[in-house]
């Protein structure tokens, strides 16, 4: 697949950007308009510079495709890098109405809160101010979940939602911590931190330097979803949703249909 210089980022990105607004999935692009992994980032930077000029807030970033079933099920062997905006973040414990979306699905993960701009090499406790447990709603903007590798990243990697629980201190390890995931009350996934790229400090890594090819420059005070632990499960209406990550604690949220984030 090659780029072509003529293709036409800005409205690939106004088409994912009125898909995402107006809960219509639209049909895959990359390979109708030869887009590589290079191009579908800068569509990605041109889909976040139409949100941010509506008046949305980079807070963070986040990575997807940290798992090696994911990134064989894509035919991929690394990781990809999406933004977070104040928008889509969904208070701890408050509720969300989902109805607008299209492919809901939740996940939990870990967070990392940026102490400073991280650079290659330098030490995670040097880099993250604090951790915590969260969870992701991921919604394709694409017909039938289905879609490529450069799709995907143009999608900003489906991210849609997240919840942060509560900040804690940065612990010695985070390699192989047990995470839940309950909805209404029933444990629906266990897994384990080591499911993120083996230990989810390498998705720092690789977000780092996925960010230093692609962009944006990461910020201290952003945070960092490390990415899932677990499979994600659809989400519907009305669900109480919580992930719990051993000694880290909780977050949750619940769905609605018709009520406001």
């Amino acid at each position: 697949m090659t780029t072509s210089a003529d293709v036409d980022l800005d409205g690939l990105a106004a088409r994912l950007d009125e898909a995402a607004v107006t809960g219509t999935p639209i049909p895959q692009l990359a390979e109708v308009h030869g887009i590589d992994v290079d191009a579908a980032y800068r569509l990605q930077q041109a889909l976040i510079a139409r949100r941010t000029g509506r008046g949305e807030h980079v807070v963070g970033v986040k990575m997807g495709l940290t798992s090696q079933a994911k990134m064989a099920q894509v035919g991929v062997d690394s990781p990809i890098l999406g933004h977070l905006t104040d928008t889509t973040q969904v208070p701890d414990g408050g509720s969300v109405d989902i109805t607008g979306l299209i492919h809901p699905r939740v996940e939990p993960e870990i967070a990392f809160l940026l102490d400073r701009p991280p650079t290659p090499g330098m030490p995670f406790t040097d880099a993250v101010r604090a951790v915590a447990p969260a969870l992701e709603v991921i919604d394709s903007r694409y017909r039938d979940f289905t879609f490529s590798l450069p799709d995907v990243i143009a999608d900003n990697t489906s991210a849609a939602l997240f919840t942060i629980g509560q900040w804690q201190p940065v612990p010695d390890e985070v390699d192989n911590l047990g995470v839940l995931l309950d909805v209404d009350g029933h444990t629906v996934q266990t897994g384990s931190t080591a499911a993120i790229l083996g230990d989810p400090r390498r998705a720092l890594a690789a977000g780092i330097a996925l960010a230093g090819r692609h962009g944006p420059a990461l910020q201290g005070g952003w945070i960092f979803l490390a990415g899932a632990a677990t499979a994600a499960v659809p989400l519907v209406p009305g669900a109480h949703v919580r992930a719990t990550v051993q000694g880290l604690g909780t977050a949750g949220f619940t769905t609605t249909a018709g009520g406001t984030r």
